[in-house]
């Protein structure tokens, strides 16, 4: 029996015979189902991991007389697109918060492998290197009260080369880009990742802009419409196929801290 297992069994049995008349099986489901019903898509996945959603006020699962959590439908698509949110865009849960707000739903969060808009429409929801900017530009208080963050903090990463902003008229602004780059380091200040720890961040992502030069410049010099968009194609595709290495390697190690 793995770990899963035994929790689901000690902390999340199923309800009880007098109570299975009011949670009829096809709509609600006990945590330790839950956990099976997931598990394919989020092997990960955790009966303390839900938990833990619900203490961030992300879950709200109804319960028993008897105190058991039980999950509609609604709860387990609501449970799903957060997972899929953390997964696939590596939001945090205060984004993430915001994202089930603002009414991001399942339908918005594409699986793996789903075909159609759903995928065209998650990618579109990240920073792309294709994709036009606005040319929006935010001044220090417009960034500051945006992301909550110290404006120390932003005057380290620019010390440190993190975010660079742009002068105007002898006032400093930042692109959109900056901004949720000082939403991102806020989030891991939290944790006490300062300006100075997050040079490693900046060397790796200079080594990887270097190598993908390396690989595609000569196609995207080209004056061959037709090849320099492939190349703009495979250039966004490698940034995400990058990224998603990074995450697993990541991951891979934070396994061996944790086993």
């Amino acid at each position: 029996m793995t770990l899963q297992d035994e929790e689901a069994h000690i902390e999340a049995p199923e309800v009880p015979p007098e109570l299975a008349e009011e949670v009829p099986p096809a709509k609600a489901m006990t945590i330790g189902a839950l956990c099976k019903a997931l598990e394919v898509e989020f092997p990960d996945i955790s009966i303390s991991k839900i938990r833990y959603l619900e203490d961030q006020k992300l879950l709200s699962p109804r319960r028993t007389p008897g105190g058991y959590r039980l999950y509609a439908a609604g709860d387990v698509a609501r449970l799903r697109t957060i997972l899929r949110l953390q997964r696939d865009e590596f939001l945090p849960l205060r984004v993430i918060r915001q994202e089930l707000a603002s009414g991001r739903t399942e339908s918005d969060v594409a699986a793996p492998g789903g075909g159609g808009n759903d995928g065209a429409a998650r990618r579109k929801r990240r920073p792309s290197v294709t994709a036009p900017s606005t040319g929006a530009l935010y001044s220090l208080d417009d960034v500051v009260e945006e992301t909550r963050a110290d404006p120390r903090l932003v005057a380290e990463l620019e010390d440190y080369g993190v975010i660079k902003g742009e002068n105007r008229a002898g006032t400093k602004y930042y692109d959109e880009t900056e901004r949720e780059i000082v939403r991102a380091v806020t989030e891991l200040a939290r944790y006490g990742v300062g300006g100075r720890n997050l040079r490693a961040f900046r060397t790796s992502a200079d080594r990887e802009a270097a190598l993908l030069q390396q690989i595609l410049a000569p196609a995207l010099r080209s004056r061959n419409a037709k090849r320099r968009q492939e190349a703009i194609e495979a250039l966004e595709n490698l940034a995400a196929v990058t990224t998603h290495l990074k995450h697993l390697l990541l991951i891979r190690d934070l396994r061996k801290i944790v086993g």
